[in-house]
C-alpha cells in the first residue's frame, strides 16, 4: 500500500531503532543480584502499566510522540531480553573474599576511602556506588580479602588500593 493512503496519526508509524546493545561480551552470563533484578522489573512494570498507555495516545497526535515511543518500547524489549536471560545470584556464603554482589570497601594510598558494590552490567549505577562484574575496578578487586593490596590503575594514575571491608 502506498504510503499516501495511510493515516499520519497511525501508531503503527512507529520509527523503526536498532535494538539496545548488552554490554556484555558475546557468550557472557547475564548475572544479576536478586534486588537488582527485583529493580529491572519494576522499572520495566512502570514502563508497560504507566508511561507507555500516555505515551501511546501522545505518539497518536504527533512525530515527537511517536519517536518517544519508539525509544520507550526499545527500552522495553531491551529490559525484557535482559530480565529473560538473566541468572540471578542470590547472597552467598561469606568467604571472606570479594565476589559477586559484595559491598567492597577499599583505601587508597593518601587514606581515602571508597565503597562498590559488584553488580550485573545492567543493574550498574555509578551514583549509587554500583559497578558491573565487568568494570576494571570490579575485576581487579574480585577474590581478594580484607587487608590485601590491590594494584589498580586509574585515568588519573596507578595506585594501590588496600581492601578494609567486605560485606
Amino acid at each position: 500500500m502506498s504510503k499516501a493512503f495511510t493515516r499520519e496519526d497511525d501508531v503503527s508509524d512507529l520509527p523503526v531503532l536498532p535494538p539496545l546493545i548488552s554490554p556484555l561480551p558475546p557468550g557472557a552470563t547475564n548475572y544479576l543480584t536478586a534486588d537488582g533484578a527485583e529493580r529491572l522489573r519494576a522499572q520495566l512494570a512502570g514502563l508497560l502499566d504507566g508511561d507507555r498507555p500516555a505515551l501511546v495516545t501522545a505518539a497518536a497526535k504527533d512525530a515527537e510522540g511517536k519517536r518517544e515511543l519508539a525509544q520507550l518500547d526499545q527500552r522495553i524489549r531491551y529490559l525484557q531480553q535482559s530480565l529473560a536471560s538473566a541468572e540471578i545470584v542470590g547472597p552467598s556464603a561469606a568467604t571472606g573474599k570479594v565476589q559477586f554482589g559484595s559491598t567492597v570497601t577499599v583505601k587508597d594510598r593518601k587514606g581515602v576511602e571508597s565503597s562498590y558494590r559488584i553488580v550485573g552490567v545492567d543493574e550498574a549505577d555509578f551514583a549509587r556506588n554500583e559497578v558491573s562484574w565487568l568494570a576494571p575496578i570490579a575485576r581487579a578487586l574480585m577474590n581478594a580479602t580484607v587487608g590485601q593490596r590491590v594494584p589498580f590503575k586509574f585515568p588519573t594514575g596507578a595506585t594501590e588500593l588496600e581492601i578494609v571491608k567486605i560485606e
